[in-house]
């Protein structure tokens, strides 16, 4: 076979793949915002804020230890409870933020049971997508999600995500921090041609975590640059309105 017929096939396995897994032209412009931890301000201060802008949003939520039972840093239950009624996404962070690859199969599948069960109890839909505590993956971890039935789930990264090439359980993203905002910025120039921005958000403030905290200001101001610059803002769950998530799944997996 010559180069240029070896090159055509190629070509065309390329395109004949990105054609399975996107089901529907993937917009410039497309941010995806999840929300981790859940932390009070996600329920006082974020959730209002999108709705204002009209702004989808998943917020991957957990008990986390050893502070969830202080409401002035986490939500309660009836207030995730109300994020899933103003219709947002609400999904699983594990019960008690468990680092995946600190766990047996058995560990892991009674933390996202857990957190199911929870979930059931306040009338909120079981969760299909996923995130990773500290952003740590694991091959025990693929496996339980994909008999639980999860179609999505977020990792960290600092990278955009591209629907042809990461497997829909190593989906990257970029975390917002006080001084990053740079980094934010340039990367919401990015999403285009196919690439997607997935941005991770911890409290806005993040009183329990002043690390990873998110200024409201700055947070404002991200939502008001999205807005005015027309970009479409979904939740993780809406990518299945882009992509077959059956072949995405195909995709090759491999963990960090």
């Amino acid at each position: 076979m010559n180069r240029v017929l070896l090159l055509i096939f190629l070509w065309l396995g390329v395109a004949g793949a990105t054609a399975q897994v996107v089901r529907r032209p993937i917009p410039d412009k497309l941010v995806v915002l999840t929300f981790d931890d859940g932390p009070v301000t996600h329920a006082t201060f974020v959730a209002p804020l999108l709705k204002k802008y009209g702004f989808g949003g998943t917020f991957f939520v957990c008990e986390f230890p050893p502070d969830f039972a202080d409401k002035t840093k986490y939500m309660s239950w009836a207030q995730m409870k109300q994020l899933d009624k103003m219709g947002f996404e609400v999904a699983s962070h594990t019960l008690t933020h468990k680092h995946v690859n600190k766990l047996t199969k058995a560990q892991l599948t009674a933390e996202l049971d857990s957190l199911e069960q929870r979930c059931n109890t306040y009338g909120i839909p079981r969760p299909v997508n996923f995130a990773y505590p500290a952003y740590d993956t694991s091959p025990t971890a693929f496996e339980v999600l994909r008999e639980k039935g999860y179609q999505f789930a977020r990792t960290g990264g600092d990278r955009l995500y591209n629907p042809t090439v990461d497997h829909p359980y190593l989906i990257p993203s970029f975390t917002t921090k006080t001084g990053n905002k740079q980094q934010i910025m340039e990367a919401l120039q990015q999403a285009k041609n196919g690439n997607i921005l997935v941005l991770t958000i911890h409290g806005v403030p993040d009183y329990a975590h002043d690390w990873v905290t998110t200024p409201p200001a700055l947070f404002e101001e991200y939502l008001k640059y999205l807005h005015d610059n027309h970009y479409k803002v979904i939740a993780l769950r809406d990518l299945a309105k882009y992509l077959d998530v059956k072949a995405a799944h195909q995709l090759r997996l491999s963990a960090n």
